[in-house]
């Protein structure tokens, strides 16, 4: 039998705790891969409670899963007590989120899981509580430092069927992301983008198409010189490495229909250029995959959503879609 996925707790006060209720209750008509659920069985029982979710659930370790799978939730246990209410983050979030996180990240490791899928985290409790990290991908980053001894270079993609976007920068200020854009980062970004859209996401030759950065791709300078002394070189390289790239290209023509069929992934410039379009295609069923890191991870597309936590109000359907691709992911790995 094939091994599960780790999945996170994430914010316990947040969603996910919900959403990994409701997509364990889809499992059998979704015909869904086997995940096990990382945190406090007690406190998993109880949200079910509340939201009148009529599940079992079944203190287990992650080699036993995915036979525990069809018949209850699995829990793997942290050793931590949580006890934040829906909508309240308490003084149990942050340590129950990290240990959440750590913990998948060994199993994936060691080989106990197939990879690693994550539930939205709240990075202001996260900071109040001593998280030194800007958030999840640079914490995943230095975790996977346990592999070779290096902290890799992550690279954001966001997935849907219909559209993959990959930001060069990422959580910026807008007039830092373009300082700090360079031609070596996008070459970089790029590189990690092909090579794993090429062994993790079974596409031979991946098609790119890189955004300009100024209206109308710089329109030959005259709206700016960063598209012309910036991103043409880059692109000049990629083609050099044999990488079936396209741009500079003006990014307002880049996401219609007839356009996204000419390429697999949009590699923009910065945060909004990349994820408006996406969030407006896909917004319930978008994938937050995090590239370039020795293990798979995948996420859902969205926040806490404090306001509706423990409602029943949540939408699985991101979490779906990161555990089917993290599936899918994870076969192509083999």
């Amino acid at each position: 039998m094939s091994k599960a996925l780790a999945l996170t707790l994430g914010e316990p006060a947040g969603i996910g705790p919900d959403i990994a209720i409701a997509a364990w209750l889809k499992r059998r008509e979704l015909n869904l891969p086997a995940f096990y659920l990382i945190g406090d069985s007690a406190f998993v029982k109880a949200r079910a409670s509340a939201l009148n979710a009529p599940i079992t659930v079944a203190d287990i370790k992650p080699e036993d899963a995915s036979a525990a799978f069809p018949d209850t939730l699995p829990i793997v246990k942290t050793g931590i007590a949580t006890t934040a209410r829906p909508g309240q983050p308490d003084d149990s979030s942050a340590p129950s989120a990290i240990a959440s996180i750590r913990h998948a990240v060994a199993d994936v490791i060691e080989r106990r899981a197939s990879a690693v899928v994550t539930n939205p985290i709240a990075k202001s409790v996260l900071y109040r509580a001593g998280f030194s990290h800007p958030g999840h991908t640079e914490f995943l980053a230095q975790l996977s430092a346990a592999v070779n001894g290096t902290v890799p270079h992550p690279v954001m993609m966001l997935w849907s069927p219909d559209l993959a976007v990959v930001p060069v920068t990422i959580h910026l200020p807008l007039r830092d992301a373009i300082t700090q854009l360079t031609t070596d980062l996008i070459v970089r970004t790029a590189r990690i983008t092909v090579a794993d859209m090429k062994s993790r996401l079974g596409i031979a030759s991946p098609r790119i198409a890189i955004s300009g950065l100024n209206p109308h791709a710089g329109e030959d300078g005259t709206l700016g010189p960063e598209d012309q002394s910036v991103i043409a070189p880059a692109i000049a390289t990629l083609r050099q490495d044999g990488i079936d790239v396209r741009g500079p290209l003006p990014a307002d023509t880049m996401f219609h229909a007839g356009a996204r069929k000419t390429y697999d992934c949009a590699i923009c410039m910065y945060h909004d250029q990349a994820l408006i379009p996406i969030k407006t295609i896909a917004f319930d069923d978008g994938v937050n995959v995090t590239l370039g890191l020795p293990f798979i991870r995948t996420s859902p597309d969205h926040g806490t959503a404090f306001d509706i936590a423990g409602t029943g109000r949540a939408n699985p359907s991101s979490l779906i879609a990161a555990l089917r691709l993290a599936a899918r992911m994870a076969a192509s790995n083999t």
